[in-house]
């Protein structure tokens, strides 16, 4: 690597760590320190952890006279790495008052300040930089997902941004596009980084199918909700129905009924529920209802990921309205959506040696893959390879719906 790729990407280092920092300075100490649940983490835990990742696996391993900047971080910081040793539990993240923010702020900058001077004297460490710099972005998405779960539990629905929320514009007519299906190259196939749940690229058999050409909105979803589609056993998955039968799901999350109609929460604060935009924050037992009551099904991930690759050559020959904007290059951006696929690995699938492998590869059971992307994805994670995975029961992210037939 020469000079001028070090400097790109000690450029790329310093610019998505800003972020993170960006991404919290709107809040409080208070703020950042609370958790909501056990599946979310507090802010300061986050700007914490992607610190600990550079720790631990850059520094620790290329730095002369290494020396920790706080022991007990090892510990407190670590997210699910068997291999490097004892955790803090998970949903007592939230109890960890010490250290303040502040100390957090001073950790980071210390770890910044020597990971800059590896990449000055060309340490080999390119490509843990990268996994780290991606790593992080993963957790700037966690960032806005986790407070947004946060706030949304506070009665006063605090806004996180003062940033109006503009309306949406009224979605083109669904259309279904087909696609004869064949033998298809799945997983990522090029030069640039990607996670290793996304290789091999494999060649798998595709049936013909039809994708819808965009996602299903508020207003099309809130129709299924008035049809009495929570009260139908038949359109449910069993765990589904046990949810709803213990009253866990009653409608999307943060909606709140007002006396002018339904609102949702948002990063924005409470708004009134715009029919326009898509659906969000629905668990695939939802998805899956839904697409059953319309008499479709969700797509599998192959499917996704052969349309938004054939999207990429030339949504126009796909799709007539697709040049505005619309139709299906609405794949990404506004929403991850839920296939109908297990998160298992790839034929040939083999993760990295070490500690580092556990990155993806032991998750693989008991998740469903999303795909595409969210409003709080940050950019270079929208790929048509790119596999993202949560439980069933997950509707806390940014997850909407697309239709399969």
């Amino acid at each position: 690597m020469g000079i001028g790729q070090r400097e790109d990407l000690l450029h790329a280092f310093q610019r998505v760590r800003r972020r993170s920092l960006e991404i919290a300075a709107p809040l409080s100490a208070e703020d950042c320190c609370a958790q909501s649940m056990p599946d979310a983490s507090p802010i300061k835990w986050h700007l914490a952890h992607t610190t600990w990742f550079f720790e631990t696996f850059i520094l620790e391993a290329h730095e002369a006279g290494f020396a920790p900047f706080h022991p007990a971080f090892r510990v407190l910081f670590n997210s699910y790495y068997n291999g490097i040793g004892a955790k803090h539990p998970r949903p007592q993240r939230g109890l960890l008052t010490r250290p303040s923010l502040d100390e957090v702020r001073a950790y980071r900058a210390d770890v910044d300040g020597r990971i800059a001077r590896l990449l000055a004297i060309g340490a080999p460490i390119q490509g843990l930089v990268e996994l780290g710099l991606q790593h992080e972005q993963q957790h700037q998405e966690l960032m806005l997902t986790d407070l947004k779960h946060l706030l949304g539990c506070n009665p006063l629905y605090p806004a996180y941004t003062v940033q109006a929320m503009e309306r949406g514009a009224p979605p083109p007519e669904l259309s279904w596009i087909a696609f004869e299906g064949g033998l298809a190259e799945i997983g990522y196939g090029g030069s640039g980084f990607c996670f290793d749940n996304e290789l091999p690229r494999h060649r798998t058999y595709l049936a013909p199918f039809e994708l819808a050409s965009r996602l299903v909105t508020n207003g099309e979803y809130r129709e299924f909700v008035e049809a009495g589609g929570y009260r139908d056993p038949a359109l449910w998955l069993a765990e589904g129905w046990d949810r709803v039968c213990a009253g866990e799901i009653t409608h999307p999350l943060y909606r709140v009924a007002g006396e002018e109609g339904w609102q949702e929460f948002t990063l924005h604060g409470l708004q009134l529920l715009d029919p326009a935009r898509p659906v969000t924050h629905v668990s695939l037992y939802e998805a899956d209802a839904y697409a059953r009551w319309r008499g479709a099904r969700l797509p599998t991930e192959s499917e996704w990921e052969f349309a938004a690759r054939q999207a990429q050559l030339g949504a126009g020959a796909l799709h007539p309205e697709a040049a505005d904007g619309e139709g299906l290059l609405q794949m990404f951006g506004a929403c991850w959506q839920w296939t109908a696929s297990s998160y298992a690995p790839y034929p040939g699938y083999a993760p990295a040696a070490g500690a580092i492998g556990e990155y993806n590869g032991k998750f693989m059971v008991n998740q469903y893959v999303l795909r595409g992307s969210s409003c709080a994805t940050p950019e270079g994670h929208a790929r048509p390879s790119y596999r993202n995975f949560f439980p069933a029961g997950a509707r806390w992210q940014f997850t909407g719906i697309r239709l399969a037939r």
